[in-house]
């Protein structure tokens, strides 16, 4: 082949890579505002990379001029400076992938994190909107003796206890609502592997319940001390569901769906990207389950100061999930999810 009609065939991915090089693989700072111009993914770099290198090669074989063996030659020096870097310590590595790389895997699966949203959001609005035009309906969804236990949870009057709780210390409900979160996440997430049909099932149960207990407790005037309870903690705990919702629908997805690849393949991708939303669904329940024992349940606490403490939680996660990982360096997000 002519050098001009090689350089005329791999001219435009040599550009992509050098631009990438430019932004991604240099100042992180720099690259945040650019991010959304890339015209490569991190993943798709290590055989970008190769195939430089074999150019290179095929070029200095053929006898092709020194200005493009040596652009080739600077691009390939570039790429193994970046990609062969001298890995951060493992706890920087961790940090990374909690403050980036996890949040960039989210908006990755923004389709399924909306669909998961839905499937828990809707019907608890609609089952809350439909109690408060007819309060009985939460018999349907609750035994008597249940819905009696939720309101005296949740007695104005009784301000001496702790908000939704019968007993225990912050410390023993601290691990008790590490194992409840956890294990309705995981249940969650594992049943999407059943054609996603699981998670699906197990989301609407979600929404069904929460807006059942919400609409009954606002219904029967135990509304104020349910919200200054909830609202602290489910900026993490409710995030955490849907997106192990997502996680979990997008494995049994992608089974059923494996598009070019085989469905195999496709199995193992989905797995390995539903174990590294899971780690980050795991922090965040333990966050919301250290706000439910130790901040959420304070009684005396003015409504407004749990409310504005809400309105930032909410807010900083969706800044983390929003803006996480926007120009961090590759190899940190890599070496994190190894």
């Amino acid at each position: 082949m002519k050098q001009d009609a090689f350089v005329e065939r791999h001219l435009a991915e040599w550009e992509a890579f050098e631009h990438w090089l430019d932004t991604r693989g240099g100042n992180a700072r720099r690259a945040r505002g650019t991010y959304d111009a890339y015209t490569l993914s991190d993943s798709e770099i290590p055989a970008r990379y190769r195939r430089i290198t074999q150019q290179l090669a095929l070029a200095s074989r053929r006898g092709y001029s020194t200005q493009v063996t040596a652009r080739l030659r600077s691009l390939m020096q570039r790429g193994h400076a970046v990609l062969y870097r001298t890995p951060a310590p493992r706890w920087r590595r961790v940090l990374a992938f909690f403050l980036g790389g996890f949040p960039r895997l989210v908006r990755e699966e923004w389709r399924y994190m909306v669909a998961a949203a839905g499937l828990l959001y809707v019907p608890a609005v609609l089952v809350y909107a439909a109690i408060q035009f007819d309060p009985d309906l939460s018999s349907a969804l609750f035994p008597p003796e249940m819905l009696a236990q939720f309101e005296q949870m949740y007695d104005p009057a009784d301000a001496a206890r702790k908000l939704g709780r019968d007993s225990g210390t912050d410390v023993a409900m601290f691990g008790f609502y590490i194992w409840n979160n956890v294990s309705i996440a995981f249940k969650t997430f594992a049943s999407g592997a059943l054609a996603a049909i699981g998670s699906i099932i197990v989301l609407i149960q979600n929404g069904l319940l929460m807006g059942g207990v919400a609409g009954h407790l606002q219904a029967v005037g135990r509304g104020d001390p349910f919200w200054r309870f909830v609202c602290g903690h489910a900026s993490f705990e409710l995030t955490a569901i849907v997106i192990a919702g997502g996680a979990g629908m997008q494995i049994g997805l992608r089974l059923l769906m494996p598009g070019q690849r085989r469905r195999i393949d496709a199995l193992v991708e989905a797995g390995k990207r539903g174990a590294l939303l899971s780690a980050g669904v795991f922090a965040m329940l333990v966050i919301a389950a250290f706000l439910e024992a130790f901040w959420s349940s304070i009684g005396w606490m003015p409504a407004a100061v749990k409310y504005s403490v809400a309105a930032v939680l909410w807010s900083l996660v969706a800044l983390w999930l929003l803006r996480g990982g926007r120009g961090r360096l590759p190899d940190e997000i890599d070496e994190a999810e190894a």
